[in-house]
Order: C-alpha cells, then structure tokens, then sequence
C-alpha cells in the first residue's frame, strides 16, 4: 500500500504552480508523471536508494524531459506500507519542510 504525507500535496502543487508559469498545457503532465512513476513502490518497494536516517528514507529518481524529480519515502516491509513524504526537483535543493 502507498499513502501520501499531508506535505506532499503542498510539493505537487508548488512543482505545479512552477510549471504553469512556463507552460500552462505541460504543468498537469508534470504531476502525472510524478504520481504514476511513484506506483511502481506499491509492487517494488525497495528500488529506491537508501539514503539513511531514522526512519530509514529511501529516494526514487523520476526522469522526465532531460532532468526530473526526487521522491523521498519510507517502506516498511513489516506492514507492507510505502510511504511517501515528499518530492522535489532535482535541481531545488532538499525538502521543503523536511
């Protein structure tokens, strides 16, 4: 099972709201590929690099067009539960809130 932080949706809509700003037609595609790229932790979990801490995070690198974005998650093999605490461009620097 897969469950989003409350801090994930202010992340999607800030890349949105980025995006919108340079194309409005493209920004939906941006968020779509965020939330579809982050399915594939429902079925395998542990693809992400583990980057340490407590809990123990995981990162999974999303491309898109030439650069892309960085999810940041949890799994917990004990309760089958990937969860996802928030995302940002590869290029923005850490977590906002984290």
């Amino acid at each position: 099972m897969i469950r989003f932080d409350e801090g994930l949706h202010a992340d999607l809509e800030r890349i949105y709201d980025f995006n919108f700003e340079r194309d409005p037609a493209g920004a939906p595609e941006h968020i779509e590929k965020i939330l579809d790229a982050v399915q594939v932790l429902g079925r395998h979990p542990e693809i992400g690099r583990d980057v340490g801490g407590t809990p123990p995070l995981r990162k999974l690198v999303i491309s898109h067009d030439g650069s892309g974005y960085i999810a940041l998650y949890e799994y917990s093999p004990f309760e089958g539960l990937v969860r996802v605490a928030a995302v940002r461009h590869q290029r923005e620097a850490g977590y906002k809130g984290k």
